[in-house]
């Protein structure tokens, strides 16, 4: 356990605080501790900075970049902040209600989106600067579906501004779009 708590950058001598004594980035470092014990060669990161404030994400990420090159660990790092998916991750895989819409490496799917829910979400991403606007986002009309109960098709097409017959009746599959896999009938 010492050794663990070592690994993750907390002091081994406080293996047996309790749990409220530790703060939040602390028990994160704790949970990852956790999850290496048993020497994986792969890791599950389900929003793992999404609770933390920004200086303590940082270093959470840089805590497991280590990590993933000292014990040759893959990772699977599920988030929804756009800005750390892009720098933390080398492949990107973007989904519509539980399924597949588009995956390629970082840069194509930030740079080059082809389905248009990734521009969609793209789009959303908060400008640094107050004083630019940014002319091209994209406002999506309609509520999502449900998940429990997704729409037949593509399940972004009740939303999607290139939707057609075919979207409502035949569920894309991923074909290669560029450098990217995409499942949209009418890619961009």
């Amino acid at each position: 356990v010492q050794e663990l708590l070592e690994m993750v950058g907390l002091n081994p001598e406080h293996y047996n605080r309790f749990p409220h004594e530790f703060s939040g980035g602390q028990r994160q470092r704790i949970g990852i501790a956790r999850a290496i014990a048993l020497n994986p060669k792969l890791l599950i990161c389900d929003e793992p900075v999404s609770a933390l404030d920004v200086s303590i994400q940082a270093q959470i990420l840089n805590l497991l970049n280590d990590l993933r090159r000292e014990l040759n660990l893959s990772l699977i790092f599920i988030a929804h902040d756009l800005a750390v998916v892009r720098n933390f991750c080398d492949r990107v895989a973007v989904m519509s209600l539980g399924k597949l819409a588009e995956v390629g490496s970082g840069d194509e799917i930030f740079d080059h989106p082809h389905h248009p829910y990734s521009k969609a979400l793209l789009s959303a991403v908060p400008v640094p600067n107050p004083l630019r606007t940014k002319s091209n986002r994209i406002h999506l009309e309609g509520d999502v579906p449900s998940p429990i109960n997704p729409p037949s098709g593509c399940r972004f097409r009740t939303r999607c501004w290139k939707a057609q017959e075919i979207c409502s009746t035949t569920e894309p599959v991923l074909h290669s779009v560029s450098k990217s896999e995409v499942a949209c009938h009418f890619p961009e």
